[in-house]
């Protein structure tokens, strides 16, 4: 029995897919501007106004789960629906392969960017077993069939050691791991150092290790704190990165080991299916402070957040910085950063005309929080790159796109992160020059973004923010690597991907290209009949590249005729997949 590609999806999607030992929230759309509303219109139309919002009550409260990521209102349905829809069993064409560049003018050009899938967030089931088996199977089939490089996978700390320090299960993730190996399919994985759940975006949770959270519950100082006592769990405070806080081990060094685990079991895949190790550094694995936590509306869009660095640990560290400058006075954070859903002009510190931020203690406070992140990132980074050295695989580090207020003078949502990038000083060439020491890829989000999409009173300026970083990557000659923050299926987001995908030194279109892009996510709607047609286009055109002497016309066309004859047998096998 025959059906359309609309009625295969329509009846899938109506099936509910129950998560093994895991809990299947409902995302819940807290942003000004939506990714579900199927960008059908021309992007001039998105453009909208953020209210600020009403004085809140930050009383100290219960600890709350962190955000994972800026996924400013992104709705993350069930993953497994569509994939399961659509596979195929045709043959992949030959594809050429694009290898990672190391950045840098003296580099080829004009070669074409490699284009990767994050895979669903409950890949991996609290039972250590592969999710959805058969759909995921077919899932990757059809990535392939698209010319896709390959997959990004989070491989969660809190599920491989999750019962005792020391132990590993890697379960479903040696298979998951052969299953993209089977179809040629490269792997990205993400060494996640941090919780999933909780938030907007997130259908599953899953908590750091259970001997780590008994810890935390002997000392809460171990968690990110801000100055209303407030605790945040999704990532250990890296005030405390070289203190034995952990059954006898720092927190650097359970890292350490978990990665070397990693190498030594699957030392067989490194540099031939495992290409690239990305070290989690904070909440969403980004190398950031949790300062934008958007459970129960702690904080929402577009807030300027809140500093963290109210444990005992950092403030030990902010005080004994204090008294070496010889200003013991200083050996506080701010008290006048206002609050996080405040904008930078409602408090004393941001605003333009003398706030805190360009004082001589704003100055000072400023370079010690920042440098406490550079730290952080550079320990761990000398750890992977010994761990990883000779095995054919590269390093990356992933950095948040902080596009909202960056009009502004302070740039406060990026200070309160931890980027030290003012109207006065570049916060992303300390970054990229840190990155560019251990050989390790800049991976910048937001690369989808334009600014007349964004709320204009907020002062919201992706492009702005992607042309700043990519003059930092190039100046510190780092190879930069892309992500969109939010799931887009449009024409629109697409074209702005392939031209930030190749800037110059001016920031314009140009023959410098970005190493690899990775695509937020494998998800149902990616799989729809328009939205995959686009997809295959999209793909087609970015690993052309610069240097192909081909019409994006005729890119659009070769992929459209892909799409319709490889059509009857994506139907087949979803017929096949629903019995």
């Amino acid at each position: 029995m025959a059906l359309s590609i609309t009625h295969q999806i329509g009846a899938l999607a109506g099936t509910p897919i129950s998560l093994e030992n895991g809990n299947m929230n409902s995302a819940e759309t807290t942003a000004t501007v939506s990714a579900t509303s199927g960008w059908k219109s021309p992007a001039s139309s998105l453009r909208c106004k953020v209210q600020k919002p009403d004085a809140v009550d930050f009383s100290p409260s219960p600890p709350m789960s962190p955000c994972r990521s800026p996924v400013l209102g992104a709705t993350r349905a069930d993953l497994s629906v569509a994939c399961r829809a659509f596979a195929t069993e045709v043959e992949a064409p030959p594809a050429r392969s694009v290898e990672y560049r190391t950045g840098g003018a003296q580099d080829k050009k004009g070669e074409g960017v490699p284009v990767y899938v994050m895979m669903p967030l409950d890949s991996v089931t609290m039972n250590n077993t592969v999710n959805r088996r058969k759909a995921m199977n077919a899932s990757l089939q059809a990535l392939k069939s698209a010319g896709v490089e390959g997959i990004m996978m989070d491989v969660w700390w809190g599920l491989v050691e999750r019962e005792a320090a020391g132990s590993y299960n890697w379960g479903g993730y040696a298979e998951l791991l052969e299953m993209a190996k089977k179809h040629g399919l490269k792997v990205q994985a993400v060494m996640s150092f941090h919780q999933c759940g909780g938030n907007v975006g997130d259908s599953v949770t899953i908590p750091l290790p259970k001997w780590v959270g008994e810890e935390i519950n002997k000392d809460p100082d171990l968690a990110y704190t801000d100055q209303w006592g407030r605790r945040n769990y999704e990532y250990l405070s890296l005030g405390c990165d070289t203190i034995p806080v952990l059954k006898g081990r720092t927190p650097v060094q359970c890292y350490a080991d978990f990665m070397r685990a990693f190498r030594d079991n699957f030392k067989h895949l490194l540099g031939d299916t495992i290409v690239e190790i990305q070290a989690g550094m904070g909440p969403a694995g980004e190398l950031r402070y949790p300062s934008y936590p958007e459970q129960n509306g702690t904080w929402r869009f577009p807030g300027i957040g809140a500093f963290q660095c109210y444990d005992k640990y950092m403030l030990s560290s902010l005080k004994a910085a204090a008294e070496v400058a010889g200003k013991p006075e200083w050996g506080t954070g701010p008290t006048d950063a206002g609050e996080y859903n405040k904008w930078p002009e409602d408090t004393p510190f941001f605003r333009k005309e003398g706030g805190g931020w360009n004082s001589s203690y704003g100055e000072f406070f400023l370079g010690w929080y920042s440098q406490m992140l550079l730290d952080h990132g550079d320990r761990i980074l000398m750890s992977a790159k010994s761990i990883f050295e000779n095995s054919g695989v590269k390093i990356s580090v992933k950095v948040s796109g902080i596009h909202w207020h960056y009009g502004t003078r302070s740039h406060a949502p990026e200070l309160t992160a931890g980027y030290y990038n003012t109207r006065f000083r570049d916060g992303y060439l300390p970054i990229a020059q840190m990155l560019a020491r251990h050989g390790a890829i800049f991976n910048f989000t937001c690369i989808e973004m334009r600014d007349h999409e964004q709320p204009q009173d907020a002062l919201c300026a992706p492009e702005k923010l992607v042309k700043q970083v990519a003059l930092a990557t190039q100046k510190a000659r780092v190879p930069l690597a892309g992500e969109n923050a939010l799931p887009r299926y449009d024409n629109y987001a697409h074209e702005q991907i392939l031209q930030a995908s190749s800037l110059n030194f001016d920031g314009n279109s140009g023959e410098s290209e970005m190493c690899a892009f990775t695509y937020l996510r494998m998800n149902p709607q990616l799989f729809q009949a328009d939205n995959w047609g686009r997809f295959v286009a999209f793909v087609k055109k970015m690993k052309e590249g610069k240097g192909a002497n081909k019409c994006r016309e005729q890119v659009e066309r070769e992929a459209e005729h892909f799409v319709h004859i490889t059509q009857p047998l994506v139907q087949e096998a979803a017929v096949a997949l629903m019995h």
